[in-house]
């Protein structure tokens, strides 16, 4: 699956399409509201998917991944760009935030080595504040009450060792 660079014209698709799937263009994540389509991300080829991240020092934040075509490999492709955008601006880690209903994104990110790191107990109850239209109740009928994050530690890239052969001995 290939995927491309999120452009300005992609910008006003994820708007439109956030509001049709989710009611509005704003999301809610650890105490805070975020568009994710202002910040950059990639677009899976043909539009079957998005991921929208925003680097913050050694981190990287994945604010939004959405794949339109289930198993085709498009949530992997999406997540491996923005990996590889990871490692080569110096962050040791990858990180989201889900709801404790999302079983399906819980399976999808384990698989691929993100481990849970802190769940905030009741953090969706204090979103709600901010966001009346989240819903009480999510995937499989399970209510939505606590944020789970979750991270990949990225490996250091170690610069290359020089060769036995160039020792100036």
């Amino acid at each position: 699956m290939n995927v491309r660079r999120f452009e300005a014209e992609d910008r006003a698709w994820l708007r439109e399409r956030l509001r049709e799937d989710w009611g509005d263009e704003a999301m809610a994540g650890h105490g805070e509201l975020f568009f994710p389509a202002d910040h950059d991300g990639f677009v899976a080829e043909g539009r079957a998917g998005v991921v929208t991240y925003r680097l913050d020092g050694d981190a990287c934040e994945i604010t939004l991944i959405e794949s339109y075509e289930q198993g085709r490999g498009v949530g992997t492709a999406l997540l491996g760009a923005v990996i590889a955008e990871a490692r080569a601006a110096g962050c040791s880690r990858v990180w989201l935030v889900t709801t404790n209903d999302n079983l399906g994104a819980l399976r999808f990110y384990q698989k691929r080595g993100y481990r849970i790191v802190g769940v905030n107990r009741d953090a969706v109850a204090r979103a709600r504040a901010r966001k009346p239209e989240i819903p009480a109740i999510g995937e499989h009928d399970i209510p939505i009450h606590d944020e789970l994050e979750l991270e990949l530690r990225l490996a250091p890239v170690h610069a290359p060792r020089p060769d036995v052969d160039d020792d100036p001995r």
